[in-house]
């Protein structure tokens, strides 16, 4: 019979493979070089715009919110110090809403285009509320509302803000509602005017907590305000 025939000698095939394979290599290294301080370039600026604006942050706040310069002191008494500005903000509204109640007949013979009671009390401090009592513009009014409440949640973080008519013990039926809850309050301020009371509550959504949205929340506190109304 005939015999096979010889098969092409390819001495030089594994020389390129070997080349290719150092190239690709060789071109993995740089990229991932280049990534590198890539990253590092960037994680330096962020480093550096961070530490800038803490320092402008420490530098617009009163001496006795920082105790110490570390990050967390800084951020921690910045918190403090919105808060506290906050309630400041709250309390001039209800003295600028109280006078102008109080003036109105003089204040609309000085200059009768002032909107001395155009304007709902507190009402800029709520721009989209989960439930309206007084009835506002950007929000589908309740009729079964008893108070003005939003809510806003970010991760386990929650801002609220409550204005409903004075109760007897209802702050502290609240706080022990928000705990009952496994909502910590971490800040509180409370403004009143006449027979109105504005809460900002700052609180924390701890583990075991059921509500796992605003809307959830608002609703939650919500129920607290109906209990707390007819039980009044």
């Amino acid at each position: 019979g005939k015999r096979p025939p010889d098969r092409p000698e390819s001495s030089s095939a594994p020389p390129r493979k070997k080349r290719r394979r150092r190239q690709k290599v060789c071109k993995n290294k740089e990229e991932a070089e280049t990534q590198r301080m890539t990253h590092i370039a960037v994680e330096r600026n962020r480093r550096k715009q961070m530490n800038e604006h803490l320092a402008v942050l420490r530098s617009l706040m009163p001496e006795t919110y920082v105790q110490r310069g570390d990050q967390a002191s800084i951020v921690g008494g910045a918190i403090e110090f919105v808060k506290e500005l906050e309630h400041i903000l709250q309390s001039l509204e209800a003295k600028k809403f109280s006078l102008m109640e109080n003036n109105r007949d003089e204040i609309a013979e000085q200059d009768p285009t002032i909107p001395y009671s155009s304007g709902t009390p507190f009402s800029q401090f709520f721009l989209y509320p989960q439930f309206s009592q007084l009835g506002h513009k950007y929000t589908s009014q309740s009729k079964a509302a008893v108070a003005d409440i939003e809510v806003t949640l970010i991760e386990t973080h929650a801002n609220i803000r409550i204005l409903s008519r004075r109760r007897l013990r209802q702050l502290s039926k609240l706080v022990v509602s928000f705990h009952s809850l496994y909502l910590s309050i971490l800040h509180l301020n409370v403004t009143t005017l006449h027979s109105l009371a504005l809460y900002s509550i700052s609180a924390k959504v701890e583990e075991g907590c059921r509500l796992n949205s605003a809307d959830d929340l608002a609703g939650a506190v919500h129920h607290m305000l109906r209990i707390i109304e007819d039980e009044a």
